[in-house]
């Protein structure tokens, strides 16, 4: 290595270097030097080092290769054992080139697996042995036997139900699959059965898997005059080139997919665990003086001179405020300043609810001096330096005691106190100021909260007593806690306002809300998912909740993107929530696969790092089969990240058609052919990505240059898009609310032909999308069916001349009418969600006629503007050119464009009905902190354009005048259309 130049950094990241000099040290002490190839693996490296050791001293005293294990320095300057020897050295990137040969200790595949699962979740498993955390080790102790229960369990599992967790069916909501089938009376279903030759057969829409597995057996004992009887119960029907089965009680038009018939073995086996109740001794109800706790001191702290240091602390249930903050003492600024002050809290211990959390601001206070003398005071000015949030009880439920010292995080925009944030410490101790605090010993034994069974006891004995029934509250809240009763046998719905109103800091109240809690019935999703906000922190709201979402089955899939998110409102580690996701995900492998990137994306944040760290460490130890896959996938991606890097710097050096070129080159090599082929697809578990083409692949436009790849099988081709520099979470969120939209639409018999493609983010401002085949851009088919750019924004015809093209003959009135309804569908969901950026090239078309937006960095209305002027005047996007393809060419064509309108009308009649869900699903993802998406104003837009509050007629009216002005205002649209033309040439 040259000489001043530390670590192999760089050599790892160049592509060109292809042998590395590598010193090895022997157990014997003896000394080796030799160059070995960047992509040889660990297992082909030990072989030279035996080959080379032969010829050296005490080579006899080296016992079978087996016996050993490597060790290095890898790049977080930690020593790992490099158990999987299948591994190559590019991977692996030593920090110097220096490999230890050391005897193996230990169980080998325990030592194995648990490498493995650290290189899969990006945090080493001493990271959490270092804590010395009770929590933490209590956690993953509980967590390992709850999942590795589970997966004993599974592997005893029948065919039938292992067959559900392995490949749940896709399935059509029931009321399109009732209208299909009325649709299709007369209509058969053309199935191509394969055995050794492919024969078409007919097959009624209502037909079920066991019926056409009988009449493909029949089929070929007839062609191959088989003298065996088989039975229908001995296969299963699998989609062509996908892990994807057809079974179960369902008729064939349900499911979404064309079939083939295998036979049915079992493939893998699985795991599980169990939720044991806290036992608790003693109540704190009886402690009858005020809460308080002292502030001793600072560390850390970076400040100007002139200020003068003070901390504020507030006591908050969620969102609520449970008392009058208490401020410290004015002190002088220094690293480690000194209070050594007692802060007393205007609230009773006995009145701390469950969930207390302490919330702390650390800021300096500037006096603003005056230019001419006066009577009045000097004015004063905060400035916020970092705040720290810790909650008052332990995940025993205990009070907290002695000292604790908290690390902070820097200040946000907003308040001082940020009772959002997380009740994590910050993770890098040495950068960030820190608190010191004790929490006083109020009683010589341990003071924990009540359980639950000794809540209800006092609630009737309060009952009984007839005592406490002092009203405390406003007129409309006073009316609704006297009803409370009704409430919960009439309206079960309106559960979140009567919490929202419950005084938590009195215990009285506290004891009446939790035992009614045990006897609310469960609430549909639609109300049940709102009592996960960080506003309802109470553990029995929680759990009520969890009991709610527990009656869910496919449904919860549809959620798993807020459940994930809201995992960051928990106050302790071991929690309802996190309990129920793993259950989930240990019995059905799609939602594993999706809660798995859900959490992995988001291993960087420092906040939840631990706590997503362990839930993936549980995962994985109840999904050991599934370990090799993930681990696929994930060196999948750091290679199109390699590759996206070596993009973007090339591009900046040579024309594109070379940079094409030279990736072409790079992606031919073994280490990212090996790499990029057979993945299972992170963007869906039930593809695989067979064959890359690397002459098929190449690189887009924009600006962080994303990789556009395409893979071949034994049956189609199949796209993806690897994006490196832009934060997909918002992309996710729109079209998941889009496939929410579909999913009701059809529930109540309206298919739309939306198209919300596959979109996933997999790190940091990493993630993959999908590519959807045999479609182009508005922009793209204007301009190509045009003269000049100038007018190709205004050529009406041209979409409709594309469609012809693409269409010839009978089918042209299929794809107006796909056209038609997707058109419809795409003009409500961008305004009810407020999509900004709707120019020509993110509005696509399929030769089939299905139109869809893509790309979502807009929406709940923060619409683009140039010079402070809005670009975007109208509510959606509709166009006369859409209007002319809707009227198949035709001026006078009234008919069919009413129907579009009414197609509109409906669908957003449908949206209104579930307004409430849309709210709080997007409330929910407040936790994201998306840029558009960080406050309850944000969700405002949503409200409104979902008429929540209103009528239906009144909803009804506002949107027609919304579809009137969109249709007046559409050259507007078309003028913003052509400027974007015209800025996208001159780039």
């Amino acid at each position: 290595m040259p000489p001043g130049v530390y670590g192999m950094q760089d050599v790892w990241e160049r592509e060109g270097w292809q042998q590395i000099n590598i010193e090895f040290l022997l157990p014997t002490g003896i000394y080796l030097n030799f160059p070995v190839a960047r992509s040889d693996t660990i297992s082909t490296i030990k072989k030279m080092v035996w080959k080379n050791a032969r010829n050296e001293p005490l080579f006899s005293a080296l016992s079978d290769p087996d016996a050993y294990v490597f060790t290095c320095i890898n790049m977080t300057a930690e020593r790992e054992e490099l158990e999987d020897e299948q591994r190559r050295l590019c991977d692996v990137r030593p920090f110097m080139p220096i490999l230890r040969l050391v005897a193996r200790e230990g169980d080998r595949v325990e030592k194995l697996i648990t490498t493995q699962i650290s290189l899969l979740i990006g945090k080493g498993h001493h990271e959490f042995d270092s804590q010395k955390n009770h929590e933490v080790n209590e956690f993953r102790t509980k967590m390992r036997t709850f999942c590795e229960e589970r997966a004993q369990v599974r592997q005893m599992l029948p065919w039938e139900p292992w067959m559900e967790f392995n490949f749940p069916c896709d399935l059509e909501p029931c009321s399109v699959v009732a209208q299909s089938g009325k649709s299709h009376s007369g209509k058969k279903i053309l199935v191509n059965v394969k055995f050794e030759g492919s024969e078409v057969s007919e097959q009624d829409p209502q037909d079920l898997p066991m019926f056409l597995k009988w009449n493909a057996l029949r089929k070929k004992s007839t062609v191959f005059r088989s003298a065996k009887r088989e039975k229908p119960e001995d296969y299963t029907l699998q989609v062509n080139g996908r892990w994807e089965f057809i079974y179960g009680e369902y008729p064939l038009c349900q499911f979404k997919v064309s079939l083939k018939v295998t036979t049915s073995s079992r493939l893998h086996s699985y795991i599980f665990f169990q939720i044991y109740m806290k036992q608790n001794t003693s109540s704190l109800w009886s402690i009858h003086e005020p809460f308080y706790i002292y502030l001793l001191q600072g560390s850390r702290v970076n400040a100007d001179e002139g200020m003068k240091l003070v901390v504020q602390a507030g006591l908050f249930h969620g969102s609520e405020l449970l008392c009058k903050v208490v401020t410290s003492n004015e002190v002088s600024v220094c690293s480690e300043p000194v209070w050594d002050q007692k802060l007393v809290f205007d609230i009773g211990v006995s009145d701390l609810p469950r969930m207390s959390c302490l919330c702390f601001a650390l800021y300096g206070v500037i006096e603003k001096t005056k230019k001419r003398p006066t009577k009045k005071k000097n004015k004063r000015a905060d400035c916020p330096l970092a705040w720290v949030n810790t909650m008052v009880f332990d995940y025993k439920d205990q009070l907290k005691t002695g000292e604790f010292s908290l690390s902070t995080w820097p200040s946000v925009p907003g308040d001082l106190l940020n009772p959002m944030g997380t009740v994590e410490k910050n993770p890098n101790i040495d950068s960030t100021a820190g608190l010191l605090i004790r929490f006083p010993n109020i009683r010589p034994h341990p003071l924990y909260y009540p359980p639950i069974e000794k809540v209800c006891c006092y609630k009737r004995r309060e009952i009984v007593d007839n005592k406490n029934y002092t009203e405390f509250f406003e007129d409309e809240k006073e009316l609704l806690w006297k009803l409370r009763e009704e409430v919960r046998q009439r309206y079960p719905e309106s559960l979140p306002k009567l919490l929202l109103i419950t005084k938590w800091n009195k215990h009285e109240d506290v004891a009446q809300m939790v035992g009614l809690l045990r006897k609310w019935p469960e609430l549909p999703a639609i109300h049940a998912l709102e009592l996960l906000d960080y506003s309802f922190p109470d553990p029995h709201v929680r759990s009520f909740t969890i009991r709610c979402l527990r009656i869910f089955n496919d449904e919860l899939f549809q959620y798993l993107l807020q459940l994930v998110q809201v995992l960051k409102y928990e106050s302790y580690l071991d929690c309802d929530l996190t309990c129920f996701l793993l259950e989930r995900a240990l019995a059905n492998k799609k939602i594993g696969h999706f809660l798995f990137w859900h959490l992995r994306s988001e291993m960087h944040v420092p906040s939840v790092s631990l706590r997503f760290g362990l839930i993936l460490e549980a995962y994985c130890r109840g999904s050991i089969f599934l370990i090799k896959s993930l681990m696929k996938q994930n060196e999948a991606l750091n290679k199109m990240k390699a590759l996206n890097d070596f993009v973007k710097s090339g591009s900046q050096k040579a024309t594109r058609i070379q940079t094409t070129e030279d990736m072409k080159v790079c992606i031919k090599q073994d280490t990212y052919m090996e790499a990029l082929s057979d993945v299972v697809s992170p963007l869906n578990p039930s593809i695989v990505l067979c064959e890359l083409c690397a002459d098929k692949c190449k690189f887009m436009d924009s600006k962080m240059k994303p990789l556009w790849l395409m893979y071949k099988d034994k049956y189609d081709h199949v796209g993806i898009i690897f994006k490196n520099g832009d934060d997909l979470r918002q992309d996710m969120l729109t079209l998941q609310m889009i496939q929410l939209m579909d999913v009701l639409w059809k529930t109540e018999g309206l298919d739309l032909r939306m198209l919300p493609y596959g979109c996933l983010s997999t790190g940091n401002k990493t993630g993959l999308i999908e590519v959807v085949k045999n479609s182009d851009t508005i922009a793209n088919i204007q301009r190509n069916n045009s003269n000049s750019a100038a007018t190709a924004a205004f050529n009406k015809d041209a979409l409709l001349n594309w469609l012809k093209s693409k269409n010839p003959g009978d089918k042209l009135d299929q794809a107006i009418e796909e056209f038609t309804l997707s058109c419809a569908g795409y003009c409500v969901a961008t305004y009810v969600l407020g999509i900004g950026d709707r120019h020509s090239d993110n509005i696509m078309i399929r030769e089939t006629g299905q139109l869809f937006h893509i790309d979502f960095g807009h929406f709940l209305g923060n619409f683009k503007s140039k010079f402070g002027i809005n670009r975007e005047r109208v509510p959606f996007i509709l166009t006369y050119d859409f209007v002319h393809v809707i009227q198949e060419g035709r001026t006078n064509n009234s008919e069919k464009f009413e129907r579009f309108r009414e197609c509109c009308e409906q669908a957003y009649k449908i949206l209104c009905r579930n307004g409430t869900l849309f709210v709080n699903l997007f409330a929910l993802m407040k936790a994201a902190g998306l840029p558009e998406l960080s406050s309850s104003k944000d969700i405002q837009y949503l409200k409104d354009s979902l008429a929540l509050g209103k009528s239906e007629e009144e909803a009804l009216k506002n949107f027609k005048v919304k579809f009137n002005e969109a249709l007046r205002e559409s050259w507007k649209t078309k003028v913003n259309w052509m400027m974007h033309s015209f800025a996208k040439d001159n780039r």
